[in-house]
């Protein structure tokens, strides 16, 4: 049975899956169950394209009676237009709640990990990744003891999670003849989650690196912002033969990226 990704308000989710509500305020901590390492995908940026994509978040947990159970729940809110908001994959229809899967290393610690999966493409009645979600969320973290008490870290770290970027470059006339004007246009795009398809990420800053041949190190050349759809167009004097290439450095809601060199013949 495909899971359900759902959106809803972050006491009323919190309280289906097991959690006190994330003391809307603030960190709300009940015993000494002890959290750390936690990490998201490895410790990266999530990026998502247009398809689903499945991460894995865990983390360690400690407590003298040992370790029964643990949670992640990513949310964010509120920021003057969103309320408390959560993203996971469970079926809040019939309140089932997968948590996470706990392996014991000793007596009193657990290693336990989750898996949330993003769905930009959902298609079943659920409530699909829009572009709106892109940028930071927090990582709110439960750990519940064998003795039954727990505690929880309703803002232990934040994650980001990303529209993924792509980058294109085309260098010409080839070959090139020196001292003659060389022109180099490409592309910068990012995942549109509303459509479905990537789409020119406006106005961005993207830097032009030129790395000669027989050579491992780009350097800048120039700085180009990127058209109302995307696109980078610019000129260079051709002097040797080379790599060029456009290197964006990302923001908050989309990753870096470089395109890769393309090869220029200077006769």
């Amino acid at each position: 049975m495909r899971k359900r990704a759902a959106f809803a308000l972050l006491g009323a989710v919190a309280a289906l899956a097991g959690f006190a509500a994330p003391g809307a305020y603030g960190d709300e901590t009940q015993t000494d169950v002890q959290i750390t390492n936690v990490t998201f995908d490895g410790g990266k940026n999530i990026v998502v394209g247009l398809y689903a994509k499945t991460i894995t978040v865990s983390g360690t947990f400690t407590h003298p009676s040992g370790i029964q159970d643990a949670d992640f729940v990513l949310w964010r809110g509120p920021d003057g237009a969103n309320p408390y908001e959560t993203y996971d994959d469970r079926i809040v229809s019939n309140q089932y709640y997968s948590h996470a899967d706990c392996v014991a290393s000793s007596a009193t610690t657990s290693t336990c990990s989750q898996t949330i999966s993003l769905e930009p493409d959902w298609k079943y009645g659920g409530t699909a990744l829009t572009n709106a979600h892109a940028g930071t969320w927090k990582v709110s973290v439960q750990g519940v003891a064998n003795d039954d008490s727990w505690t929880q870290s309703a803002s232990y770290t934040t994650t980001r999670l990303q529209r993924q970027s792509q980058l294109t470059v085309n260098a010409g006339p080839e070959p090139a003849a020196r001292g003659k004007t060389l022109t180099v246009t490409g592309k910068l795009t990012r995942a549109d989650w509303d459509n479905l398809d990537y789409r020119g990420y406006t106005n961005q800053p993207v830097k032009l690196q030129f790395r000669k041949a027989g050579t491992t190190t780009y350097a800048t050349v120039k700085t180009v912002y990127s058209s109302s759809t995307g696109n980078l167009t610019t000129t260079v004097t051709a002097s040797e033969d080379g790599y060029w290439r456009w290197n964006f450095a990302g923001t908050s809601t989309t990753p870096a990226v470089k395109a890769t060199g393309d090869f220029v013949d200077v006769q």
